[in-house]
This record gives C-alpha cells, sequence and structure tokens, in this order.
C-alpha cells in the first residue's frame, strides 16, 4: 500500500467571529479512526492542526501552506478533512481560518480544488464540514472547481445555501461521518470508501433535515478509507463460487445437514462434511447473500429438505469470486 497522508483541521476558536464548539473534538475523533485499520495497522499519517484558544489558533497562511504540503508529491491518497466556519458570496466559497475578520479573508475552497486539480497523488479526498461547503462539490463559473481531475472525491456537509449543524455532540455531518468509519459504512469485505460514507450520510438525513450532503467523484480505480472486521469470513465469502456453480443454482438441502439432535421426528444422523458447508451457508444467510427456499430460516429448509440460493447481491459478490476479484 502507498503512502497515505490526512491533514485534518478543527477550528473552535476565532478572533473576530463567533466561537464554535465541537470542531475541535471532531477533528480529533477522525484523526484516531483514520490513522488506524479496525485491527490496530497503520491507515493514514496524519497531522492534526487545531484552533482551541488565543494561544491556539490556525491561521490562514499555516493552513494554506498545510493544504499545499498535503497535496504536494505523487502519494497514493492524501485526504482533507476541516471542521469549522464557512462562508459563501459571489466570489466563491471560503473555509474560515482563526484570523478570519470577513469570511473572504478565509482559504478559498477554490484554491484547495485547485491544488487538488493540479496534484499529483493518484486520490485526493475533500471533506468539509462547514456552512456553503457544498460549493466545492457544485460547478459554478469558478474554473478552479468547474473541472475535477483523474482521482478527486469532495464531500461536504451541506449544499453551497446551507448551513452545517452542530448538536450537543458534534457536527452532524461529522458525527454520522464517524459512524461510517467505524464499520456502518463498511462492505461485506470490510472496507469504507467516501462512497459508502456518502450513502450512510445521505440515507441517515431525514428528507426534512437543513442540510443535505454533496458528493462529487472523478475516480476509476477503488478506493478505500479505512478497513474494519468484515461481517463475514474471506473463506467463507470466496465459498459462493464453489457452492453455487451458476447463479441460478439452488443447493439442496436435507436433514443430514443440520448438526442439532434430536430432530423431531427424524432419524438420519448428520454427515459432518454436510453440516460443514451448511454453516458457510448460514454465514452467507446472515449477510442477505443467500435465502431458503420454500421456508422461513435455513433451519427449516434443511429439516424440510428444500434448498437455498442466492439473492441478487449474492450473485454480484459470486460474480466478484469467479473473477478473482476477491
Amino acid at each position: 500500500m502507498g503512502t497515505r497522508k490526512a491533514l485534518i483541521v478543527g477550528i473552535d476558536h476565532y478572533e473576530h467571529v463567533p466561537a464554535l464548539r465541537s470542531c475541535v473534538d471532531d477533528a480529533h475523533a477522525v484523526k484516531a479512526l483514520l490513522e488506524r485499520n479496525g485491527d490496530g495497522t497503520l491507515n493514514f499519517h496524519c497531522l492534526l492542526l487545531t484552533g482551541t484558544g488565543p494561544g491556539d489558533q490556525v491561521e490562514r497562511h499555516e493552513l494554506r501552506e498545510a493544504v499545499k504540503e498535503l497535496f504536494a508529491g505523487d502519494d497514493d491518497i492524501a485526504l482533507l478533512f476541516f471542521a469549522g466556519h464557512g462562508h459563501i458570496e459571489a466570489t466563491g466559497g471560503y473555509l474560515c481560518a482563526s484570523d478570519t475578520r470577513t469570511g473572504d479573508d478565509g482559504l478559498a475552497i477554490g484554491d484547495i480544488v485547485m491544488l487538488a486539480n493540479k496534484s499529483q497523488v493518484k486520490n485526493k479526498i475533500i471533506l468539509l464540514d462547514s456552512c456553503h461547503s457544498g460549493i466545492a462539490g457544485t460547478t459554478p463559473n469558478d474554473p478552479r472547481v468547474a473541472e475535477m481531475s483523474d482521482g478527486l472525491t469532495i464531500l461536504t456537509a451541506s449544499t453551497a445555501t446551507q448551513s452545517a449543524f452542530e448538536t450537543g455532540s458534534g457536527g452532524v455531518f461529522t458525527n454520522l461521518m464517524i459512524d461510517a468509519l467505524s464499520g456502518a459504512a463498511a462492505n461485506l469485505q470490510g472496507h469504507v470508501t467516501p462512497g459508502s460514507v456518502y450513502a450512510h450520510i445521505d440515507q441517515s438525513l431525514g428528507p426534512w433535515d437543513k442540510q443535505r450532503p454533496v458528493f462529487r467523484t472523478n475516480v476509476k480505480s477503488f478506493v478505500s478509507l479505512r478497513q474494519v472486521p468484515p461481517p463475514i469470513q474471506l473463506q467463507d465469502l470466496q465459498a459462493l463460487a464453489t457452492l453455487f456453480p451458476d447463479g441460478d443454482f439452488e443447493f439442496a438441502l436435507d436433514p443430514t445437514f443440520e448438526p442439532e439432535r434430536p430432530l423431531p421426528g427424524i432419524d438420519v444422523d448428520p454427515i459432518e462434511e454436510n453440516t460443514r458447508r451448511f454453516a458457510v451457508l448460514q454465514n452467507l444467510n446472515r449477510v442477505n447473500l443467500v435465502v431458503p427456499v420454500g421456508a422461513k430460516h435455513m433451519y427449516h429448509a434443511a429439516i424440510e429438505s428444500r434448498s437455498c440460493k442466492l439473492t441478487v447481491l449474492g450473485e454480484h459478490y459470486r460474480r466478484l469470486v469467479v473473477s478473482g476479484q476477491i
């Protein structure tokens, strides 16, 4: 795996505009998740910038230089997370540093996107939890944000016209992103992707919520932000190809597959090989890859000598196994 860098910024303290409450805590929480995978292995090399008070500020010059450094080089992934005030006006959108006075003296979002567009980093990911940050995910008459280079992904807390809200436990957007990175948005191999983070946030916000995330991407290869323990073992996932030779195949069951004894009205003994395969089938059933046919549960399908088959999702993963992608 190539080098993975993350610049994580949280600003609560502002010299000239109202303070915020939870951005620094959000930044610490995001750093704690991104720097390690679920099994404790190293994930991102993180640089944390926080604005907590007069003696700990993130000034515009420092923020700009850190963003420039993030997107320099040819790393595998460079990720920017920002939590703090955002500002928008006719000249574009801005991320407000601690020394911001008027809003438009912050770091222009267009400049950030321009730096990412020009970067030689393979995958550039911009995550913004600030008001009006969705201007980075739109295409106004600004050449800096109208184009997206290969490998660039932008996910923002709200549209260009919306505010990003805080609760007593942190920013709404970041709280949902933390849930996603913790595993709520993981696929069956345990990978959390930018797309799955967006889907988790978007689905979690109701239609009446006053902020909607914006997602914009131009990627041609799989990008994993974090890996967590998968809900099913790899060998069980790979067994799809041997248990089901094609997508329409129904796997026949009978009482010899069920290890529990005694069974009411059944006097046949379990067969060890069958019970082993049945355990795998039950694991596949728990993650909605396999369903019983003509029975409510896999147990009943076995003792009633019925069968099981792949779901649409199961056939998708079977094809991935057959094609060598898993």
